[in-house]
């Protein structure tokens, strides 16, 4: 695979169907070859430059990495997906992907939507029976200004309809279905759901949509954000906003991700696999066994909090200092220059301290025990 060919993948919108082919149907990346500091000094200035620029996009790029809360949400989306194979009679079960930020649930959901869409292309065809293009996935972003109207253009934007900027809402409706069913669409994904103001006219507008696209389209809707349930889209109450949302959550099944923890001896094994995988896919000259998992574990813990966004944003950027500096190995003295996302940054002090008066331990027992 060419470098052109890997860098193009930065310049697409997931919201457009040629973009989301282009994620989609993209070899893997290829991880760049570890080079000791002998062979890195042996390099001419044109072949280091164009190293260190595969490396800048390797490491900007180096998940997803299946965990085990990965391995969990994708078990339960192929559960879902494969199950609603019902008749056009029938109305198909929701998913939501409920999470804290920061937890990789957007990762994960789009690496599913890969997955799910070469599947289908693969058994099926890219195309038709009818002629027309297979889009198995149609990907679409909220805003906190989304309504109906909105939502139906988002979708004709997905595939390029030339009427998405006209038409009544209900023409943009059946135009959207009509691409839906043309393009044998199987699951829709709404991405950044928690944007909606819930409690007021468009929340409501947009859920009553959504049960008219469960009952209409023969999709999977797959809707993911932050904090639904507190928002209200599982609501049972008996306010006449929230009768509004129930039967939504009737038809929709909750899906979350946990962050790592380590108060069990399972989750610091977690955690430790974690750490090993990472050092597997780092590409630095001094790098080591146990860089990560050893010397750093409690550290990087303490600079996540568990969060495996945190984590990753970490490692990304200490490895972009690393290389662009020449230090070509991640050190706590190194990583200790490199800014990490707030939330991250203001729950640090606190848990760091913890790990070093030996309340707490990120380090598996028998790691411990080797130790010692």
């Amino acid at each position: 695979m060419s470098t052109a060919a890997v860098l193009n993948l930065g310049n697409v919108a997931l919201s457009r169907k040629e973009d989301f082919r282009a994620y989609a149907e993209a070899p893997r990346r290829t991880q760049p070859e570890g080079l000791t500091r002998v062979q890195l000094g042996a390099l001419s200035a044109e072949a280091r430059g164009e190293y260190d620029m595969l490396r800048r996009g390797w490491h900007a790029n180096i998940g997803p990495i299946r965990t085990p809360q990965l391995a969990e949400l994708h078990e339960g989306l192929w559960d879902i997906a494969d199950s609603n194979l019902q008749d056009g009679d029938k109305a198909k079960g929701a998913v939501a992907v409920d999470a804290f930020p920061g937890l990789g649930k957007t990762t994960s959901v789009l690496a599913f939507a890969r997955e799910f869409h070469r599947r289908e292309v693969a058994e099926k065809g890219q195309y038709t029976d009818q002629g027309n293009e297979r889009w198995p996935v149609c990907r679409v972003g909220l805003t906190g200004n989304t309504g109906m109207k909105d939502l139906n253009r988002s979708i004709l934007e997905f595939f390029g309809h030339p009427g998405r900027n006209r038409g009544t809402t209900t023409q943009l409706g059946q135009w959207a279905l009509d691409c839906v069913l043309s393009c044998e669409v199987k699951l829709l994904a709404l991405d950044d759901l928690h944007f909606l103001k819930w409690n007021e006219k468009n929340g409501i507008e947009v859920s009553n949509h959504l049960k008219w696209i469960a009952n209409e389209f023969p999709v999977t809707l797959l809707l993911i954000g932050v904090g639904l349930a507190d928002k209200g889209l599982f609501s049972e109450g008996d306010a006449r906003r929230d009768a509004a949302l129930a039967q939504t959550g009737r038809r929709t099944t909750r899906l979350g991700m946990r962050p790592f923890t380590i108060e069990s001896e399972e989750g610091r094994r977690e955690w430790r696999a974690m750490l090993l995988a990472l050092e597997q896919r780092v590409v630095l000259a001094d790098k080591h066994s146990g860089m990560l998992a050893d010397e750093l574990s409690d550290y990087l813990f303490a600079r996540s909090t568990g969060h495996i966004g945190s984590l990753m944003t970490l490692i990304n950027r200490g490895c972009q200092r690393a290389v662009r500096t020449g230090a070509e190995r991640l050190s706590r003295d190194l990583l200790d220059r490199v800014r990490n996302d707030e939330a991250s940054e203001a729950a640090r002090l606190e848990l760091e301290a913890a790990l070093e008066k030996r309340r707490l331990t990120s380090r598996p027992r028998s790691r411990r025990h080797g130790a010692a």
